[in-house]
C-alpha cells in the first residue's frame, strides 16, 4: 500500500488523458472545490453505481460548488465506453500507469472472492479551491456513498 493522503495535505497534481483523449489537470480546477473519486474497473457493478449515483448528484455538487472527476487504471477505449453507456457528463481519466493512484494512496492489495492482488481500493477525496486535501476516505462502500457525502457537504 502507498502512503495515503490526509486533511491538510496538497493532493499530488496530475495532468491525465480523459474519455476524449484530452489533458485534465488538478491545476485546470484550482479556484474551485472539487471531488476527485478513484474506482477500480470501468463498466463493473459497483463502479456502475458509484459513477451514476455521481452523475444523478452532480448539479446538486456543482450548485454547492463542488465539481467531480473519476479516475481508474481503465485505457481512454474503456472509460470512453464507460461515459457513453451511462451518460456520464464529468471527466473521467485514464490512470493506465497507476502513478496517479500511487500518489494518492489508493493502490494497494485486494481481495475479491478468493483472489488477492495489487489495485485501486475505491476512495474519495474532497479538495479545497487551493487543492487541500478537506477530506479523504479509503476503502468506500460504492452504495450509498455518494448520498452520505451529499448530505455531508450540503449539498
Amino acid at each position: 500500500m502507498t502512503d495515503k493522503l490526509t486533511p491538510g495535505v496538497t493532493a499530488p497534481d496530475f495532468a491525465l488523458a480523459d474519455a476524449e483523449g484530452r489533458t485534465v489537470a488538478l491545476a485546470d480546477y484550482r479556484g474551485r472545490n472539487v471531488v476527485v473519486y478513484f474506482y477500480p474497473k470501468a463498466a463493473t457493478p459497483g463502479c456502475t453505481t458509484e459513477a451514476c449515483d455521481f452523475r444523478d448528484s452532480l448539479s446538486a455538487l456543482d450548485a454547492a460548488g463542488y465539481a467531480v472527476i473519476g479516475i481508474s487504471p481503465d485505457s481512454i477505449d474503456e472509460i470512453r465506453a464507460f461515459a457513453e453507456a451511462e451518460g456520464l457528463t464529468f471527466p473521467l481519466l485514464a490512470d493506465t500507469d497507476a502513478a496517479v493512484a500511487k500518489a494518492w494512496g489508493v493502490w494497494g492489495e485486494k481481495t475479491v472472492g478468493d483472489r488477492t492482488f495489487d489495485g485501486v481500493i475505491r476512495s474519495t477525496f474532497v479538495l479545497d479551491g487551493d487543492g487541500v486535501v478537506q477530506r479523504a476516505e479509503y476503502g468506500v462502500d460504492a452504495e450509498g456513498h455518494v448520498a452520505r457525502l451529499r448530505a455531508e457537504l450540503g449539498a
